[in-house]
């Protein structure tokens, strides 16, 4: 961590000190705990956004870092298996957490779900500012930041992610083709590479906000309800685009030629949550058999 960034709401984080600053500290405060390595790409784009938000949010959470190569014991009891993974701990327990690098719009998303900017901070000043970012606008933002920061090859596999939950699947893998290779086997590009046929679907088709407005207007819309599924899943929300082709399953099994079942299958393919993936698929069990 940056001296110079090292303030009362952030902190380093060790065996010793886990037990008081971060379990019962978050009894009070929330805690945001960011496992990280000296040597990790993402870390270091990830690392300053984070320090940035938890000096905006004035102590509305405090931010520990884990360098898990000095800690080895405390990243493996949080079953750490890929860095940067962030874990939000509130009320002595682990209510929520991301891995891989996000970008400022959706990590203000992740922040406002849980967590209260205290009166007198930026947030607070500028409530608009925590407005998430359209993948459109997270793909402008990119591009400038990738050409004033060259140096920083983990902006391109941002921008390839920022691309895919646009539906602009030739742009971003082409981006994934033209990683360096210590990126191109990050857990996010591996991830993102298995993804590539559900981001076809979604070229030409209408953004998120429409398709919403398409299952309101009618529930039996099912081509609104698979592609919300897909730009769910491909957004950072698995469960909720789960949800949609379990509907789909249980009240229109035939449409598309079996279409629904087909979309959860490629979707367990991508997904490296073996919890929610096997949860899922005995749902999909009880409804087929």
């Amino acid at each position: 961590m940056n001296a110079a960034v090292t303030t009362q709401h952030i902190f380093d984080v060790d065996q010793e000190n886990f037990e008081a600053d971060v379990l019962q500290a978050s009894l009070s405060t929330p805690v945001l705990v960011d496992f990280w390595a000296t040597w990790c790409g993402p870390c270091k784009s990830l690392g300053p956004l984070l320090e940035k938000l938890a000096n905006e949010f004035n102590g509305g959470f405090r931010l520990g870092k884990v360098d898990v190569d000095k800690n080895q014991e405390l990243a493996g009891m949080f079953g750490i298996r890929s860095i940067p993974t962030v874990m939000l701990v509130k009320d002595g327990q682990i209510v929520d957490g991301f891995a891989g690098a996000l970008p400022e719009g959706q990590l203000r998303e992740f922040l406002a779900r849980h967590v209260q900017a205290l009166e007198g901070s930026a947030n607070d000043a500028a409530p608009e500012a925590a407005a998430p970012e359209s993948p459109e606008q997270t793909i402008n933002r990119l591009q400038q930041e990738i050409a004033t920061q060259p140096e920083q090859p983990e902006l391109k596999l941002d921008l390839a992610i920022a691309l895919a939950q646009a539906g602009h699947a030739s742009a971003a893998e082409a981006e994934l083709n033209a990683l360096p290779a210590n990126l191109a086997t990050d857990t996010r590009a591996v991830r993102l590479r298995s993804q590539l046929d559900l981001v076809r679907a979604l070229e030409g088709k209408p953004a998120l906000d429409v398709l919403q407005q398409r299952v309101q207007a009618n529930p039996q819309d099912w081509e609104a309800h698979d592609l919300l599924g897909v730009r769910l899943l491909l957004g950072n929300e698995p469960e909720a685009g789960l949800e949609h082709w379990l509907l789909m399953l249980e009240k229109a099994r035939d449409w598309n030629d079996g279409h629904a079942k087909k979309r959860l299958l490629a979707a367990f393919n991508t997904l490296d949550d073996a919890e929610l993936v096997g949860r899922y698929r005995r749902r999909m069990a009880s409804l087929l058999f």
